[in-house]
C-alpha cells in the first residue's frame, strides 16, 4: 500500500501554548466519514486553543472494504497507515478494529471513535473547546507532555 502525501510548504510561526496534531479519517477531505482501515485519506491538522492549520493529506490507493474480515497473511494494511500518522496526538475515526487500535496506541496516538460522520471544522472546534475548558484526563495527558515541568520547588531556601 503506497501512501501519497500532499503537504503545504510555508514558513511556520512558533506556537505559544499547547498544540495538538490531529489526523482525521476521510474519503473527501471535508468530513470525518471513514473507518480506519477503509480511509482513503487522512487529513492532518495542527490545532491550538485559538487557531488551526492544515498540515497535510495522506492518500492510500489500496484500502480495506469494512467487512471486518482479516486480510491475507503478509498483506499489512495497518502498518503504512500508522506510519503515515506518526507524530499525531489524536486520530478521529468512525470505527477501528482491535489490532489496528493497539498499533495506533503503541505509536502514542489516542484514537477517538465518533458515532456518525461530522465535518472536519466541527471536530476542530470540539478539540479547541476541550483545550480551552477543562480537558478530559486523556487530553490533559497529551497536552501535558508538551508542557515543560516547572522545577521551582527545587530552589534552595
Amino acid at each position: 500500500m503506497l501512501a501519497q502525501r500532499l503537504q503545504l510548504v510555508e514558513p511556520t510561526e512558533p506556537t505559544v501554548g499547547p498544540r495538538l496534531r490531529i489526523a482525521i479519517a476521510t474519503q473527501d477531505l471535508k468530513s470525518l466519514n471513514a473507518h480506519f482501515g477503509s480511509a482513503r485519506r487522512f487529513a492532518i491538522y495542527d490545532v491550538t486553543p485559538m487557531d488551526h492549520r492544515f498540515i497535510e493529506a495522506v492518500s492510500f490507493g489500496d484500502v480495506s472494504n469494512e467487512s471486518g474480515a482479516h486480510v491475507k497473511e503478509g498483506d499489512d494494511k495497518i502498518g503504512p497507515k500508522v506510519e503515515a500518522i506518526t507524530g499525531c496526538h489524536l486520530l478521529f475515526v468512525l470505527a477501528i478494529g482491535g489490532p489496528a487500535a493497539a498499533r495506533v496506541v503503541s505509536a502514542h496516538i489516542h484514537p477517538v471513535k465518533l458515532t456518525k460522520p461530522e465535518t472536519i471544522e466541527s471536530i476542530i472546534s470540539r478539540v479547541q473547546t476541550m483545550m480551552n475548558g477543562n480537558p478530559p484526563p486523556w487530553l490533559r495527558k497529551v497536552m501535558g507532555a508538551q508542557t515543560p515541568r516547572s522545577m521551582d520547588y527545587l530552589d534552595e531556601d
